[in-house]
């Protein structure tokens, strides 16, 4: 088995910079900008610590102290009308900033108004579950804790919701390798095989951008299909195969390969 790397500073390394686009920020604005907002901010700072609120891309960004958020949330669905949860997670600065930001996206029908309420929190701090105030919560926590490893306190059923419950690791960290670590290059063929079995199948290839035609061990051969093992010469002759039940689809035009058409208009 190849010798584990420490992946610890791996944000941190040169090469993340020029392998991702980094957008420039978007402009902000001052809340008194709107109307709508200045109110909803005044209800929220009349009750709680704000530390800082602006407007951005016609929404209301407030960040707030992680031990409100219950309450925070509580007030805006019941008093201001922000009566929908759409979405929350969190955003890995650790290696900036050692902290997590956690967000809430809140949607008001009736206001026909967007307020994002973030706030940040040390790593290994839980946060309250807002499961109680919206449902919604229930996957989008057990998902946050899932991929970053922050728990929602008091939620009913606090575990992995995406990864086996076994799973060692996050795999939305910054730190997490793009393709797994070695746990989980062994997962599958531990948990089916057995370890003892690692020298014969080898470690699983997670790279899922990865075709290789030349592959008989792992079937990433459409349209050259072998037998699994069989020696590969590179001469084999291409197999036409069609995916489809014999007599077709109801409704379903029969696919034929030369009739399709690549498409090189991202505007289409």
């Amino acid at each position: 088995m190849r010798a584990y790397t420490p992946k610890d500073d791996v944000q941190k390394k040169s090469y993340y910079t020029d392998r991702f686009f980094v957008s420039p920020q978007v402009p902000k604005f001052p809340v008194e900008n709107d109307e709508v907002f200045t109110k909803d901010l005044e209800a929220i700072k009349a009750k709680f610590e704000v530390s800082e609120a602006y407007i951005q891309v016609e929404q209301m960004v407030v960040f707030i102290q992680p031990e409100d958020n219950y309450k925070v949330l509580e007030l805006m669905k019941n008093e201001l009308e922000y009566t929908q949860l759409s979405e929350l997670s969190a955003i890995d600065w650790l290696a900036k900033e050692n902290k997590f930001e956690v967000f809430y996206q809140m949607l008001s029908m009736n206001k026909r108004k967007r307020i994002r309420v973030k706030m940040f929190i040390d790593k290994d701090q839980a946060v309250n579950s807002v499961e109680k105030l919206f449902r919604s919560a229930d996957w989008s926590e057990r998902e946050m804790f899932d991929m970053f490893g922050i728990e929602a306190n008091a939620h009913p059923f606090m575990k992995r919701i995406l990864m086996p419950y076994d799973w060692q690791g996050f795999p939305l960290l910054k730190t997490y390798p793009l393709q797994g670590d070695e746990f989980a290059a062994w997962y599958e063929v531990d948990k089916i095989y057995g370890k003892e079995a690692r020298d014969i199948i080898g470690p699983e290839l997670r790279d899922t951008a990865k075709v290789d035609r030349y592959d008989s061990q792992r079937f990433a051969r459409l349209g050259h299909e072998v037998p699994k093992g069989t020696k590969i010469t590179g001469n084999e002759p291409k197999n036409e195969q069609s995916y489809q039940e014999e007599g077709g689809v109801f409704l379903i035009k029969k696919l034929n390969k030369k009739d399709s058409v690549v498409i090189d208009d991202p505007q289409r």
